[in-house]
């Protein structure tokens, strides 16, 4: 393990795009669903709908809190509508897998979708074992990425350190939060970052494009 890492006791990663490649583009299904859902509960056309839809991720930080502060939807039936997908774009990535096994302290995973999905999708990429616990967007109390008090929540619920944390995200803005508290940042820069407006991303500490080559470099496998 590199020095600059040897303090690293907590290894916590997003899920969708950062644990998978971008380019599966399973997101993109359930962001379809997302835009037929607001279709569906506002009457409205798809690209209108789609509008909307990304307004509220946007201003909110998830399609859902928007939905949740603008118009009450209930979580739990827009969670199990929008997840209601297959998964076989999915695959085993076996230098990802190996990597996570072997890396040092607890590993958790950290993201704005629920456990369920979480736990379907870990499955499908063979990381069904590699992760203590999911925190997700039920116990976050519905304040996702990149609300501070998600982060806080998240450390609080686990018990741990931030100065001993890193966190991987694929979605640079929801590392600046993590950084501000302490963590180690790692930006999975795969192309799918949704952000409106570039910034100098001084929040980011490791900037990588394969996750699992990545890990693999700090174990000193290469």
């Amino acid at each position: 393990m590199p020095p600059q890492l040897a303090h690293i006791r907590n290894w916590i990663f997003d899920l969708d795009n950062t644990l998978y490649p971008a380019s599966a583009d399973l997101f993109g299904l359930i962001d379809a669903r997302m835009t037929r859902f607001i279709q569906d509960l506002l009457g409205l056309g798809w690209d209108e709908a789609r509008r909307l839809q990304k307004d509220y991720f946007h201003a909110h930080g998830t399609t859902l809190s928007g939905l949740m502060a603008e118009h009450g939807v209930e979580p739990r039936h827009f969670l199990d509508y929008v997840h209601d997908i297959e998964m076989d774009v999915l695959r085993e990535d076996r230098q990802l897998v190996e990597a996570v096994a072997r890396l040092p302290g607890r590993k958790l995973i950290f993201t704005n979708g629920d456990e369920a999905y979480a736990r379907r999708v870990l499955a499908k990429l063979g990381l069904e074992e590699s992760f203590e616990a999911i925190h997700d967007i039920h116990a976050c109390a519905y304040e996702p990425k990149p609300q501070p008090r998600a982060y806080e929540r998240m450390a609080e619920a686990f018990g741990i350190e931030p100065g001993e944390s890193l966190f991987v995200e694929d979605m640079a803005r929801n590392l600046k939060p993590a950084k501000a508290i302490g963590m180690t940042t790692v930006w999975v820069n795969n192309g799918s970052e949704q952000g409106r407006e570039p910034d100098d991303r001084a929040y980011v500490d490791y900037e990588v494009t394969d996750l699992g080559a990545w890990l693999h470099e700090i174990l000193g496998d290469r």
